[in-house]
């Protein structure tokens, strides 16, 4: 699959660009806090970067790609890096890191968060070309929380192909994504672009970039992890030894247990390998359970006893009990046959799993705004979803899939105007069958 070509300056970019940098700067000037970490609103300094702590720790594992050096001698850089929420903690991991993004107002902000780090440096972005920057010159790029907020394919692969320009040979491009299938809801500066995972394998191949991992596929928080490679890295001739791989052992993705469901969330496993090639990806790699062809999502790191884990999901349609798995390039068989335990998936469960307030995430079921945001799992059928409030209705819900393995939806509504103040109840149903109820105030 050819993706869509990243644009040059254009008029349409530069409006595109134009639209960001106005809407960005105006939701830095009302609350910076807000609209990066979209936990609470006027959230004080400490709290706003303790909610970077689950990103920061991703991206640190991912470091563990990059080449040996000493940490003072790697530069990092950040796309689109607000007020610079993520890179004050992970500049103890460079010598020197970079931010840039397209609202002077986030950069200001940075700016004076980041005023007692001397190798932490921040830069407006005039364009998504990266042009401040020489080639070769960082060795890990990422972003988070920013593509998805960008309306055009274009600018979000142009981004994508200027970072692999400024990285070094071997250096490390990971990403966040809105995986999302696509809808016909028109693209704005707040709901971007929607990227297929076709769409980052096809990049990948016509960039020579080495694909590591693309995690959460069909899913807002797509993530993707590349390196970069030279040029004609893809098509140069390799010799591959049939059997040269060994896969030492097989759990699931989720656990240590040697065992997986054939549906579910759980449906996953990690194949623990050993000699594999170093250029080895998951577009060159594939898996096979049972005679059915496995998404490969993740291929990590040798570990000191030289072992690499592979998570794949398992496909459709296989069969319980012990199920074949085999590990090729193109139609080589890289693995002797091992042998992963599959077992009936466990019935659907489904129910509630969190409540908050619509806008203010972090204020939990204190309701501030009016609007609710409810997440349920494993409901066969969620329009037959329902609320009510001390017994009265609720209409007018907003219904979308955000992770269709679970399944798990996020249902959105809005309290009745009429609403007092005090303590109420909600009360939640698929169809006829009671999911609970939770207790909640309003002020």
């Amino acid at each position: 699959m050819a993706i869509n070509k990243p644009m040059a300056a254009s008029r349409s970019s530069d409006d595109v660009l134009r639209r960001m940098r106005e809407d960005w700067n105006e939701r830095a000037r009302e609350d910076a806090h807000y609209y990066v970490a979209f936990g609470r609103r006027d959230q004080d300094s400490e709290e706003f970067f303790s909610t970077g702590h689950e990103q920061v720790e991703g991206l640190r594992r991912e470091m563990r790609r990059l080449q040996p050096s000493s940490p003072r001698a790697r530069r990092a850089l950040e796309i689109g890096c607000g007020p610079g929420r993520l890179m004050r903690p992970l500049s103890a991991h460079f010598g020197e890191i970079h931010g840039v993004d397209i609202s002077d107002e986030m950069v200001a902000r940075a700016r004076e968060n980041l005023r007692g780090v001397a190798h932490a440096h921040v830069h407006v972005a005039e364009s998504s070309d990266l042009a401040a920057f020489a080639d070769d010159s960082f060795d890990f790029v990422y972003s988070y929380a920013v593509f998805q907020h960008i309306p055009s394919r274009d600018v979000v692969f142009h981004y994508m192909t200027e970072a692999r320009r400024v990285l070094k040979p071997g250096g490390i491009l990971r990403c966040q994504l809105n995986g999302l299938p696509e809808d016909s809801k028109r693209c704005d500066t707040w709901s971007g672009a929607r990227i297929q995972a076709a769409e980052i394998d096809a990049f990948a191949w016509e960039q020579d970039m080495q694909l590591l991992a693309l995690e959460g596929v069909d899913t807002q928080y797509m993530w993707a992890t590349m390196r970069k490679q030279p040029r004609g890295w893809r098509l140069r001739p390799r010799e591959i030894v049939p059997g040269s791989a060994n896969v030492r052992r097989i759990t699931n993705a989720h656990s240590s247990e040697p065992v997986a469901p054939v549906s579910g969330r759980f449906a996953a496993l990690a194949l623990w390998v050993e000699n594999l090639t170093e250029d080895a990806d998951i577009e060159f790699l594939s898996v096979r359970a049972g005679g059915k062809q496995a998404f490969i999502s993740y291929l990590g790191h040798p570990d000191p006893d030289s072992l690499q884990q592979l998570n794949i999901h398992l496909p459709s349609g296989l069969p319980t009990g012990l199920v074949q798995v085999e590990i090729r390039w193109g139609e080589i068989i890289l693995s002797a046959p091992a042998y992963a335990r599959i077992i009936p998936a466990p019935p659907l469960v489904p129910r509630v799993v969190s409540v908050t307030d619509g806008i203010d995430l972090m204020s939990g079921v204190h309701m501030t705004s009016g609007a609710v945001k409810v997440t349920i799992d494993e409901v066969e059928d969620p329009s037959a979803f329902q609320a009510t409030v001390t017994g009265v209705p609720i209409s007018g819900y907003e219904i979308f899939c955000i992770d269709p393995r679970i399944p798990r939806y996020e249902v959105n509504f809005h309290l009745p105007t009429n609403l007092p103040s005090g303590s109420h109840r909600f009360e939640f149903f698929a169809g006829s069958r009671r999911l609970g109820e939770v207790s909640f105030t309003t002020a």
